[in-house]
């Protein structure tokens, strides 16, 4: 599902770590700035900047995955021209179709053209026909395309284009993570648009902090409360929806997601997702999943994948917000 149509879930706010001064050969250095149209921060412990080959990193990426990019290796896919697959898309990819099978389709990365028809928040709700919506399922499917033995992108539909933007963000923090880790690097933190992804401890050698906000029916999103603060050490986190961004629909509230099966506005249990996995690029794809499946369903989706634990922000009778948690959520509450 294309991150267009979706915010993020939780004000992350990275605590200030200043202070600390945990392993003192070594230099906590933070570079920030802004990368496919979000911003970033990364934090780790090492003798020396390396800010230069993480941008040429991010660089590589951006020229594999970027789908609004000309030059970009998935650019040229979905414009059906000969292309030479490189391990980032590969993996993104490999990744994506996994996590379809195992979400029945609720995740899946062909589903622009649909997310396109609705427009940004749902603005073309009213313009949208059952006809439009069938005509572009014919090229809208992650069963419709694969890659084969020779490595090569073969498509039901030329039609088919592909954008994984609700996975990339994720990878690409798990990307500048090996690069870190490539320097021997043990201690860092990589944030790349409130997406996460943790290893080692922060410079007063305490698990990374990330503060929650509470879930507040305030659609301006100027009220800050912290519910809770995560404690993050050899994990990553990524969240998916908003909610202080959703439609209502006969008096309940429902979040910006289109379900990519019937190709309409989803309507689940689930305004939001926090996920922790081991990995970034799981997080993020299965928190925009979840925002598709509802609470049972991706509970039970959840209990079948290792190391993965979720928060789920949900509207109740009243009309407030109500969460649901994993139990191994609890684990990572700082108290």
């Amino acid at each position: 599902m294309s991150k267009r149509t979706t915010y993020l879930l939780l004000s992350l706010l990275l605590l200030s770590c200043n202070g600390g001064g945990y392993k003192k050969e070594y230099t906590y250095h933070q570079e920030q700035g802004e990368i496919f149209h979000t911003g970033y921060h990364i934090k780790y412990a090492y003798s020396h900047s390396i800010r230069e080959e993480i941008m040429a990193e991010l660089e590589r990426f951006n020229q594999s995955l970027n789908p609004f990019r000309e030059d970009a290796i998935i650019t040229k896919v979905n414009r059906n021209e000969p292309v030479e697959l490189d391990s980032f898309f590969r993996i993104v990819f490999d990744k994506s179709q996994e996590i379809a099978q195992k979400t029945d389709g609720k995740f899946d990365i062909t589903v622009s053209p649909l997310v396109n028809a609705w427009g940004f928040g749902f603005a073309n709700m009213d313009s949208v026909t059952p006809e439009i919506i069938d005509s572009l399922k014919q090229f809208v499917g992650y069963g419709k395309i694969a890659i084969d033995a020779d490595g090569k992108i073969q498509k039901r539909d030329p039609r088919l284009t592909l954008n994984t933007s609700a996975i990339a963000k994720g990878y690409a923090c798990d990307v500048v993570g090996d690069l870190l880790e490539r320097h021997g690097i043990e201690h860092y933190m990589v944030e790349i648009g409130g997406e996460i992804t943790a290893r080692g401890v922060n410079d007063k050698g305490e698990c990374w902090r990330i503060g929650v906000d509470k879930p507040i029916d305030d659609a301006l999103g100027v009220q800050h409360e912290l519910q809770t603060i995560i404690s993050l050490c050899d994990k990553s986190l990524a969240t998916s929806g908003n909610y202080r961004n959703y439609y209502i629909r006969d008096g309940k509230k429902f979040a910006h997601t289109i379900d990519p099966e019937s190709g309409y506005p989803s309507q689940t249990d689930i305004l939001g997702a926090t996920v922790i996995a081991d990995d970034c690029m799981t997080a993020d794809a299965y928190a925009t999943a979840f925002m598709a499946m509802g609470i049972e369903k991706s509970k039970e989706v959840a209990s079948t994948v290792s190391g993965l634990h979720y928060l789920f922000i949900y509207e109740m009778v009243d009309g407030s917000f109500g969460t649901i948690q994993s139990d191994g959520f609890k684990q990572f509450i700082s108290h």
